[in-house]
């Protein structure tokens, strides 16, 4: 399967620039989701790489094969839209063939094709049901299937959840997962949801004002965001981001925070200005009712709630500064009002005046 490469790829309307400059090559054989805010240039990405959308300037291949000026039908790509497209007065296997037969395919080909499509999709049962009469998660199905069984080089999913409710979606996340663990197909998934670029990609490219902050592992992504932005959008809630009041300690740079006993060391030949920020996720500050060592310092508690997976949050502050905690039930049903947080150094990130996260040595997370 074909990686996409994009090449100062540039998309404009007006004064508005959808999509700004960019050069990326997307894993082949992988899950690259698209991931970003309304209005962030993700859909109109994908509309380029699909040739539905002409760009402004720059190029796009698959491996080396130019396809910036081919049609949409020369491309070799299949879609999956919002709202799935089923023909109506066929029946769940017709609607997965009939695109087939205007290819140059064998009726025995065309069988396998269709009835492996089946298989995978889960939909045996229902295959001779008229499609139109399915509910939303089937048709859905039924569209996948019909995309599967053309085997494009790529496949190209549009925010496929978006008119499902929870039950559906959780349905079509366990269909969509063992399907492209499957495939082994070049995807690239637009959604604006976190949590379905976290269980779906391979990769994530997080967009933001037409730009790619980030391309990377999820994992990578959510502990080492290259910007304040990736530290904000990804996680419930985002990162805890405070004012670095910098100074100099034996002739190196250091922050000073409320919330640390002492200065920070940063370890970087990068002179920072008034501006940087310290980032930690809530889930790595540590929290206790008796402060254990010295590294610890007092905070109060504003307010509890259960978070996701029966964990609690905590809003809390120091020296008048917010911030928030995502600590175990155990932890967090004992929590005293007046307690102590400690700020592990090893995960606390540095960002410049610009939001760009400074690389320090011996760091590590």
């Amino acid at each position: 399967m074909p990686a996409i490469n994009i090449e100062k790829l540039t998309k404009t309307y007006g004064t508005l620039n959808a999509v700004d400059d960019l050069t990326y090559s997307f894993a082949d054989g992988k899950v690259t989701c698209l991931l970003g805010p309304s209005g962030c240039g993700k859909t109109t990405l994908m509309r380029m790489i699909s040739g539905l959308e002409e760009p402004t300037f720059g190029r796009i291949k698959f491996d080396e094969r130019d396809v910036t000026d081919l049609p949409t039908p020369t491309r070799d790509i299949g879609m999956v839209f919002q709202s799935p497209v089923v023909y109506r007065g066929l029946d769940v296997y017709k609607n997965i063939e009939l695109p087939l037969l205007n290819e140059k395919l064998s009726a025995s080909e065309i069988k396998k094709r269709v009835e492996s499509a089946i298989e995978l999709l889960d939909l045996r049962s229902i295959s001779q049901e008229e499609a139109i009469s399915l509910d939303h998660v089937l048709r859905q199905k039924v569209a996948v299937a019909r995309v599967v069984a053309r085997q494009p080089e790529i496949i190209l999913f549009d925010e496929p959840l978006t008119n499902m409710d929870a039950n559906a979606k959780m349905q079509f996340k366990r269909t969509f997962k063992e399907l492209t663990q499957s495939l082994k197909q070049t995807i690239v998934y637009v959604t604006h949801d976190q949590t379905e670029a976290m269980t779906f990609a391979d990769y994530i490219a997080l967009m933001d004002n037409g730009r790619i902050m980030q391309y990377d592992h999820p994992r990578e992504l959510y502990l080492k965001p290259k910007h304040v932005f990736g530290g904000w959008f990804l996680g419930n809630p985002g990162m805890n981001f405070f004012d670095a009041e910098l100074r100099k300690e034996d002739g190196k740079q250091a922050a000073v925070l409320p919330l640390l006993p002492r200065p920070f060391p940063i370890n970087t030949d990068l002179e920072l200005s008034n501006g940087a920020k310290i980032g930690i996720r809530p889930e790595h500050i540590q929290a206790s009712n008796t402060g254990d060592d010295d590294e610890f310092v007092p905070a109060r508690s504003i307010r509890k709630w259960i978070s996701i997976g029966g964990q609690v949050m905590v809003l809390a502050e120091v020296g008048g500064i917010g911030f928030k905690l995502k600590i175990p039930a155990h932890t967090g049903t004992s929590l005293k009002e007046n307690f102590f947080v400690r700020l592990p150094h090893d995960k606390l990130l540095v960002f410049d005046a610009n939001g760009d996260r400074v690389a320090l040595e011996n760091a590590r997370l």
